[in-house]
Parts: structure tokens; C-alpha cells; sequence
């Protein structure tokens, strides 16, 4: 007979992981399936420095200490694997993946996460990995005393582009607004930086170059005036868009696609929870995903109680 587990939790970022600690720590058996690299968005982050209680730590340790935790309780982990089908509706639910196993469990956490947002404009399918990047900690040594342009307003696109300062000799942030949405204390890091110019109220129109990329056409807002920048490399950090594509008509989701879940993290479907970037919040932290993650799995241990 198949065994059917206490959880199968989809995906293993922060929150997927937290999930998998606590569940298999309160004794339920927990299976973690996961499609890409273990640790999600952590492993494309060059630092995590406000994590409490933990000094200054790249994401991929961090991501590796939740891991050998997790493991440590019981948690199984299966990375790598393609999911096929959902069956999440009735008792017993069941995963379904391309290589034909399947794995039935009691109840489902959905923690697909997020992926980076792209600016859908012209060239930008052509220049991916060509000049063009959405992560600084895989691709900053490429552009070493190279001119590069960063663009968002947000905690990443700042912290990020002082990153980046490390290996280019000159980052150029261009921002939509007159105004960031970073917090004060990333916003001053970068205003400080000497290696960092500013182009506000501007947006990216079109990449292009032969073969790499060569510059960027910048559209100043209030103006309409465009102009082009030479540069050698472009870093995007507008945001994420969860990864709830195949999910989609399983559980309710809202008009940008995320999971809609109460304050125990459960979704419309009886059994199944979802945590971590994928659901309807404010902040997209790593502490939040760890809380979402810590929430979800004790809302499950509660649900198979009862």
C-alpha cells in the first residue's frame, strides 16, 4: 500500500522549510517536494543581515542550515522533480509528477514562492542572460569594471545596486517615481555610494546591442523625452509574480494570482494551507516566510487532530 504522509509541502524556501521543521518536529510524517534549488529566493541573495539572531550570513548557508534542520527532524526532500497534477479536493490528497510517481498525503502547505517580475518591453527577451539579469549575487562578477543599470525602487533594487558596486565601476538606478520604497536605511547606503547615480521618474523602453547588450532607451516620465544610455549589463528588481500558475482554479487566488488564505494560512480547499511568497501579504521577507511557514504547519497538526 502507498503511503500517504501527514504533508506534502510544495516548494522548499523559508517557508516551505519552516514548515517541514515544524511539521516533522511535531511528529507528523512530512515530505517536502520541490522543483528547483533548495532555499527559493535566499539562495539569490548575497547577504541576509537582519535575520534576528543569526550575524550576517549568506542566503545559501542559511538556506542549508534549514535544510540539515528539517532533515534532522524526519523531513523528507525531493528537489528536482516536475509536478504534473494536483489532487487536492477530498481526504486524501495526491501529487503527481512527470517521472510517474505520485505521493498521496493528509494534507497539503503550498509554498511555490515567486519569481522576478519582468518589464515586458522591447529587446528583453532577447538580452536575457545576454547583458540582461534579475540576480546580482549570480551574475555581479560578470560585470566587474563594467557600467550597469539597476532598475526598481524597492529594498532589492537598492541593496542590491550597492551590491553590485563591489564588481562594476558604476551603477546607474533608474526609478518611475520621484521617490523610493526602500527602507530610509537603504536608500541613504545607496545615496552615499559614490559608485551610484540616480535617474528618477523614468522608465526602461527597449534593450538593444548585437549580440550582448549595448544600451537602453529611458523615457523621462513627466517629459516624454527619451533618451539612451550606454551600458554593458541591466539587473531588474521590479518585484515577484507568485509561481501559483499551475494551481490555478485549485484554490482561490486573487487578480495578482496569489493564494488567498485566513489568518491560519488555509486556503478554499479543506486540508490545504499555503505559506511564503505565494499568498495575499503586505511584506515579502524572509522572517515573514518563516512566520507564514511556522503558522501553516501548526494549522495543520491542528487540522489533523481534529
Amino acid at each position: 500500500m502507498d503511503e500517504v504522509f501527514d504533508v506534502i509541502i510544495v516548494g522548499a524556501g523559508a517557508a516551505g522549510l519552516t514548515a517541514g521543521i515544524y511539521a516533522s518536529r511535531a511528529k507528523l510524517s512530512t515530505l517536502i517536494l520541490n522543483e528547483g534549488a533548495v532555499g527559493g529566493q535566499m539562495v539569490l541573495t548575497e547577504e541576509i543581515a537582519n535575520y534576528p539572531g543569526v550575524p550576517a550570513t549568506k542566503g545559501y548557508m542559511l538556506a542549508n542550515t534549514m535544510k540539515q534542520q528539517a532533515k534532522s527532524f524526519g523531513c523528507k526532500i525531493k528537489s528536482n522533480i516536475k509536478i504534473t497534477k494536483y489532487k487536492l479536493e477530498g481526504e486524501v490528497k495526491e501529487i503527481e509528477l512527470e517521472d510517474g510517481r505520485s505521493f498521496k498525503g493528509k494534507s497539503v502547505i503550498l509554498t511555490p514562492g515567486g519569481r522576478p517580475r519582468s518589464l515586458n518591453i522591447e529587446g528583453e527577451g532577447e538580452f536575457k542572460g545576454k547583458g540582461i539579469s534579475y540576480c546580482a549575487t549570480c551574475d555581479g562578477d560578470f560585470f566587474t569594471g563594467k557600467e550597469v543599470v539597476v532598475v526598481g525602487g524597492g529594498n532589492s533594487a537598492l541593496e542590491e545596486a550597492v551590491a553590485l558596486t563591489t564588481y562594476a565601476t558604476k551603477v546607474t538606478i533608474v526609478h518611475q517615481f520621484d521617490h523610493f520604497q526602500a527602507f530610509e536605511h537603504a536608500v541613504q547606503e545607496a545615496k552615499k555610494n559614490p559608485k551610484i547615480e540616480f535617474i528618477m521618474e523614468s522608465e526602461l523602453r527597449g534593450f538593444y546591442g548585437n549580440g550582448l547588450l549595448q544600451k537602453v532607451a529611458i523615457e523621462h516620465l513627466p517629459s516624454g523625452k527619451t533618451s539612451e544610455l550606454t551600458t554593458d549589463g541591466t539587473f531588474i528588481f521590479v518585484g515577484y509574480q507568485p509561481n501559483t500558475e499551475s494551481i490555478k482554479g485549485l484554490v482561490d487566488l486573487n487578480e495578482r494570482g496569489e493564494i488567498v488564505v485566513d489568518s491560519g494560512m488555509k486556503t478554499s480547499v479543506d486540508g490545504v494551507f499555503a505559506a511564503g511568497d505565494c499568498i495575499t501579504k503586505r511584506y515579502r521577507q524572509v522572517t515573514t516566510a518563516v512566520a507564514d511557514g511556522t503558522i501553516a504547519a501548526l494549522s495543520v497538526s491542528e487540522y489533523l487532530r481534529n
